[in-house]
């Protein structure tokens, strides 16, 4: 049975679905105010393997991830080019679906933008106000009362006395207390015009935290089963949804019997650089787009899940040099095998072994393992063994997305970028001239070739056959 941890509970949890054989995800998605970094990378890549893996478990899925397409950082970045809201982040969503398309992801099956649930986001709002969870300030914003929300710090840990606002929380002069945070911003009046809507408080804007409830209660419900994100997402933005979320539902009499917002939350861990977070502010980031000019997106994708969802990663040249290492291993095995391929035995040990891992916690460190350990099972064994072990293998790796395309274009092929070393032709030419000097008994000449081409990045496997075969290191 699948287990999850959950941010909430502080534990590993059983996976119970709301609804048997179905499962609603709402994960947070991209301010589209730039080009993506590494760090969303890591959270299309790790909620990408949650999907696969559920509906490989048999789960009918629907995957929601959000787009904040109206922000403090979009505006100010409009200004600073002189182009509308809407060109901006049009411009910088077409940029993160070729990110997605170019890193082998699959599409969320809805991806709203917050500027398309304003309606939604004012409904929330009216009855948190009804409910005297939410009132207007001085200054014209609306705000949520958060003392006055009893079971406020459980997703944190942390006690009302311990909380401080949030890092993208203002605090105003209308607000009544510094951890209140805003749900509508009041238009101001150096403000383009495309930055405001009306509403009952007046012209103004959504605040970031509201915007998720409204998107994920219209398409999923007002209870779901799973909420991702990044673990700076915690607090306070996932702390403040379910504030909201549940204060709109329950008022101050919210009971802790009462259904939540979200079953179960899931954060990916941090990307860290030189072992510092990975931060705009500290220009330590790295774009997707420069990133795979010099690795191939597999390489990207297998680096992210080699390390457990929930673990930072310490992200360098040198680690993703190493994860390319060990795809080459696992294609390398592919590549010995003939093409026809066996049906899977589902009771195979290693798909048992496989599956164990992914059931705890979406193991994926374990899973991968796994593969390995199946990898010289393939390598040592012979004939149709060797067929059905490779068989076992590219299946379950299809599942993390893994080993799907043909070994020889993947061990062949240069840097992205086109910066490969040695052309094919000329590699192919220094192995005919290998050959010829073997059959020539020029033994000597035949060993400096294959040390030349080695030297290279070019590695050499002699087959029973006769034949030749290549792959880059």
């Amino acid at each position: 049975m699948l287990q999850i941890y959950n941010t909430l509970s502080r534990s590993k949890q059983a996976f119970k679905p709301i609804e048997p054989g179905k499962v609603k995800m709402y994960v947070c998605g991209m301010t589209v105010y730039d080009f993506c970094h590494i760090g969303h990378a890591r959270v299309m890549i790790v909620f990408d393997m949650v999907v696969r893996w559920l509906r490989a478990s048999g789960y009918e899925v629907v995957y929601v991830r959000n787009i904040t397409d109206i922000d403090d950082k979009i505006i100010n970045r409009a200004v600073e080019n002189g182009e509308s809201i809407s060109a901006l982040t049009q411009r910088f969503i077409d940029a993160m679906h070729a990110d997605s398309d170019e890193l082998g992801l699959m599409y969320p099956d809805h991806e709203p933008r917050a500027t398309d649930y304003i309606g939604q986001m004012q409904g929330i709002i009216g009855r948190l106000i009804e409910k005297e969870l939410a009132y207007q300030g001085d200054d014209g914003d609306v705000n949520f009362a958060v003392r006055l929300f009893p079971e406020y710090g459980r997703l944190s840990g942390k006690s009302l006395d311990e909380l401080n606002a949030g890092e993208r929380v203002a605090v105003s002069g209308g607000k009544r207390d510094p951890l209140d945070f805003v749900l509508w911003k009041s238009a101001k009046p150096e403000e383009p015009d495309d930055t405001r809507w009306k509403s009952p408080w007046g012209e103004g804007r959504p605040g970031w935290h509201i915007e998720c409830s409204a998107m994920s209660c219209d398409l999923l419900g007002e209870h779901f089963d799973i909420h991702g994100g990044g673990a700076d997402l915690q607090f306070p933005h996932h702390e403040n949804e379910i504030a909201q979320s549940e204060g709109a539902l329950y008022g101050q009499d919210h009971k802790t019997s009462d259904q939540p917002f979200v079953n179960y939350w899931m954060h990916n861990g941090h990307i860290r650089v030189n072992e510092e977070k990975m931060s705009k502010s500290l220009g330590n980031f790295f774009l997707i787009r420069d990133v795979l000019q010099n690795f191939d997106p597999e390489v990207l994708r297998f680096f992210m899940l080699r390390a457990h969802y929930r673990s930072p990663i310490n992200y360098s040249d040198a680690q993703l040099e190493e994860a390319r290492s060990g795809l080459v291993r696992l294609y390398t095995a592919l590549s010995q095998v003939p093409a026809a391929i066996e049906s899977l035995d589902p009771h195979s040990p290693w798909v048992k072994r496989f599956s164990n891992a992914m059931n705890d916690d979406f193991n994926t460190p374990e899973a991968i393992a796994a593969l390995f350990d199946l990898t010289s099972e393939v390598n040592r064994a012979q004939g149709k063994e060797k067929v059905q072990l490779a068989t076992t293998l590219k299946s379950l790796a299809a599942t993390l997305n893994f080993l799907q395309r043909d070994p020889t274009v993947f061990l062949q092929a240069g840097s992205p970028s086109g910066e490969v070393g040695l052309s094919v032709i000329a590699i192919e030419e220094q192995i005919a001239a290998r050959v010829a000097a073997k059959q020539a008994k020029d033994f000597a000449k035949a060993d400096f070739i294959r040390k030349s081409l080695l030297e290279q990045g070019v590695v050499l496997e002699d087959k029973p056959s006769g034949l030749t075969e290549w792959r880059r290191n």
